[in-house]
């Protein structure tokens, strides 16, 4: 099971008596609220509908088709196999089950879990019948101090997280340092002393004056910090409870550069948000939205937790407002500071066009950041994604591969140890355990970067692109997808996954049609797919402007191009089907023949 310490009884039922729906009911209203159980009021519905199913002896009718419909509100067309919204969300649930019972819920009396392959949750005795009892009439866990300390001593990286969480809660991001006394080579997590930009959000005003129209004020106020602070390249600084901004007794480099504010107006019906984003400074808004939105109080949580993600996407991905408003003005930051954190603004130009000769350059301008910096745990992900880089892209064509996958690995290994929860981090060591053929443990780092933000659509896609790769097309494609549709996606940097996607369903018209969407830059691999796009389609002209680039600019993979191609796409029906593309493009694929 995974734990220790307790005295589990999978025999445990509902049939048997030793549980009852009484205590199931307990133990799933103790999950849903507690804040260690961080998943979407979607995610809750489907926990509590599987549950109540369960005990209502319905398990059996416990689908996808019918979460889809009864709790999602997907309409009778459904179909699992092209809208994977069933098994993410079950996933989630999985994981946020197994944190909840690493930290608040390690000595509840009863654990509920969603085992693999299926979604109806098993019920498991944590304590004996007397236990169970009194926490049932008391509704309340039975806690243990002294397990929980064992708990963060096992798992140091689940306590940094954890007290990340909490202050982001509490204040605001400022430098943290966890120890472990047991373990004398931990080090400290810090983050606030870090090159990156400081957003001050500021309470929402609220325009309507009454009770239930200032909580919704502050409850997406609140929400709108805790999805923010998802994104590690930014720092996040929340209101103090007195209402008095914590960043506005900063100065110097420790002053907030950018203030978020706004207002909330509620009618019986309706919920009319405006968020604004000003330079503080010049007090210069730099962006503005109105959201106007269908209020319904059975769905208020749902509602600002969507308004949220919307704001929180527009401004702090990478490509959003606040890095595009830093790339285009010098910041008042010290000159040490400022050259790192342009490294990082640097690469985000340098990974929309993708082209060799801006590759060297960026390298190394990441290599002084970390130095300078050794905990800048976003500069360190971003040396590891340009040392991967060198083998998927072959930018420098003389670089072993072994060599250039080792410093990716340790390069992403360096931003998980500054900084654990860092997506960044997570998504360079995703792509380089996968180009190293570590597939099964780059899935297990993908399934965790996207627990720990999913509305990051920079990871989303690169994870989509991993999954897909590997053989789950529709999950993987349809995560692309909603990446590349993101409004801070990279321009033209998934079109071309996405017609790979189109390619192996047999589909090579709309594989084209992605291409002619996707820039043709500097980067081998949109030759290659165009390559087999034309060759399956018998565009002789295509065929010979993507061949003639492939033999001038990286002859090199063609020599071993199936090994190149193996190195993406896992499963070997697939490998063929795309070998047979370049096949009858006219290219040497050892001894591949069309069909």
């Amino acid at each position: 099971m995974g734990y220790t310490g307790m005295d589990v009884n999978p025999a445990a039922s509902i049939a048997d008596g030793k549980l009852d729906e009484a205590a199931v009911r307990a133990q799933l209203e103790r999950i849903r609220s507690s804040a260690e159980f961080h998943v979407p009021e979607r995610a809750r519905s489907f926990l509590s509908y599987i549950v109540e199913q369960t005990l209502a002896g319905r398990s059996d009718r416990i689908k996808a088709y019918s979460i889809a419909t009864e709790v999602f509100g997907r309409d009778a067309t459904f179909d699992a196999q092209n809208d994977p919204i069933v098994r993410i969300e079950a996933g989630r649930i999985r994981q946020a089950l197994e944190k909840y019972y690493l930290t608040a819920g390690v000595k509840d009396p009863i654990r509920i879990t969603v085992p693999k392959g299926g979604y109806v949750p098993l019920f498991e005795a944590m304590a004996d019948a007397e236990t169970l009892e009194t926490a049932k009439s008391e509704d309340r866990p039975v806690a243990d101090r002294g397990h929980l300390g064992r708990i963060f001593l096992a798992y140091p990286s689940l306590c940094a997280a954890a007290i990340l969480a909490v202050a982001v809660l509490v204040g605001y991001f400022v430098p943290i340092s966890t120890s472990d006394s047991s373990s004398p080579t931990a080090k400290p997590v810090t983050i606030g002393a870090l090159p990156a930009p400081k957003l001050q959000v500021e309470q929402f005003e609220d325009l309507t004056g009454t009770p239930s129209s200032a909580v919704v004020a502050r409850g997406l106020t609140e929400e709108l910090i805790g999805q923010l602070a998802r994104f590690r390249e930014i720092t996040v600084m929340a209101p103090s409870r007195a209402g008095e901004p914590l960043g506005s007794i900063a100065s110097g480099n420790d002053a907030a550069r950018f203030r978020l504010e706004g207002s909330v107006r509620t009618s019986p019906d309706r919920l009319r948000l405006v968020a604004r984003l000003v330079e503080i400074g010049d007090d210069r808004i730099i962006w503005s939205n109105i959201y106007d939105e269908k209020l319904d109080v059975r769905q208020l949580v749902e509602l600002q937790e969507s308004l949220a993600r919307d704001v929180s996407l527009a401004l702090a991905q990478p490509y959003g407002v606040i890095f595009r408003a830093d790339s285009d003005t010098p910041r008042r930051m010290p000159p040490a500071d400022w050259q790192a954190y342009e490294c990082t603004l640097a690469y985000y130009t340098y990974r929309v066009e993708l082209k060799p000769e801006g590759h060297e350059a960026i390298q190394q301008c990441l290599i002084r950041a970390t130095q300078e910096f050794p905990e800048y745990a976003t500069a360190w992900a971003m040396l590891s994604l340009t040392y991967s880089d060198e083998v998927r892209f072959k930018y420098r064509l003389g670089t072993n591969d072994p060599k250039a996958l080792a410093e990716a690995v340790a390069a992403a290994e360096r931003a998980r140890e500054s900084d654990p929860a860092n997506v960044r981090g997570l998504e360079a060591m995703l792509i380089a355990l996968y180009l190293s053929g570590r597939v099964d443990e780059a899935l297990r780092v993908g399934q965790m970067g996207y627990e720990t933000n999913p509305n990051d659509m920079e990871f989303v896609g690169e994870y989509g692109i991993r999954l897909a790769m590997s053989g789950s097309w529709t999950e993987g494609c349809a995560m692309m997808l909603e990446a590349r549709n993101s409004s801070s996606a990279p321009p033209g940097y998934f079109e071309v996954t996405l017609a790979v996607c189109a390619y192996l369903q047999g589909k090579y018209q709309a594989a084209e049609d992605w291409l002619k969407v996707a820039p043709a830059t500097g980067n081998p691999i949109y030759h290659f797919v165009a390559a087999a796009v034309a060759g399956q389609l018998g565009k002789h002209d295509d065929i010979e402007s993507s061949r003639s680039w492939i033999e001038t600019h990286v002859p090199g993979m063609l020599k071993d191009i199936r090994r190149e191609v193996a190195m993406r796409l896992i499963q070997p029906k697939d490998q063929e089907l795309f070998l047979d593309g370049l096949h009858k493009a006219g290219m040497a694929t050892d001894g591949v023949r069309s069909q």
